[in-house]
């Protein structure tokens, strides 16, 4: 299998996972301001999980075309990502629609989790693919300490519901706008091959 395959049948659910998110949004029946105010939690837990799954479809174009070899375990890896970032959807929808209890705000903190870890199992396939190139090694390693911060970020979002839901919603919010922030970039004639 080509690198361009795997690439493509990923975009492929990503895009899936947008639509049904988007499809789950229903307009109030009302045309009125307190009607919108109601919906207006279902919106924005999709705002924030629109943003998110763009995020992770950044992250994952980037991780493709770092791959060398299409493996086994880089396909399995991908497909375990795949799985929890499918989840997105039922997750955004719960917490849009019982955003104030802590168990919808813990299960999507969870579900967050769970793709990060995806992300780390897939980046581990690419460090054992480039061993031998110690500048990309350490650029993966780099940002693999990024992912491992922000997944545990999300999993102290899990507990910390059941005390504060601010305090998750907080960190749901901070996470995304830490990769906003600029990374260390890889030496450009590596970019260029």
């Amino acid at each position: 299998m080509s690198t361009n395959r795997l690439e493509a049948f990923s975009d492929g659910v990503i895009a899936i996972i947008v639509t049904i998110m988007v499809l789950e949004l229903r307009a109030p029946s009302q045309p009125t301001l307190a009607a919108l105010g109601k919906v207006a939690p279902i919106f924005i837990s999709y705002g924030l999980s629109f943003l998110v799954v763009a995020i992770m479809w950044v992250n994952h174009h980037h991780l493709i075309h770092a791959v060398h070899e299409v493996t086994a375990r880089l396909l399995w890896s991908n497909i375990y990502l795949l799985f929890w970032m499918s989840l997105v959807p039922f997750v955004t929808d719960y917490l849009g629609k019982n955003y104030h209890e802590p168990l919808a705000v813990a299960l999507y903190g969870l579900d967050l989790v769970l793709c990060a870890s995806g992300f780390y199992f897939l980046r581990l396939v690419l460090i054992r693919q480039d061993y031998r190139d110690l500048a990309l090694a350490d650029y993966h390693a780099s940002i693999q300490r990024k992912n491992l911060f922000s997944a545990g970020l999300y999993l102290l979002s899990v507990p910390l519901a059941y005390v504060s839901i601010y305090a998750s919603f907080l960190i749901f919010a901070l996470i995304p706008a830490m990769y906003f922030m600029p990374e260390k970039k890889l030496a450009t004639n590596r970019q260029q091959q």
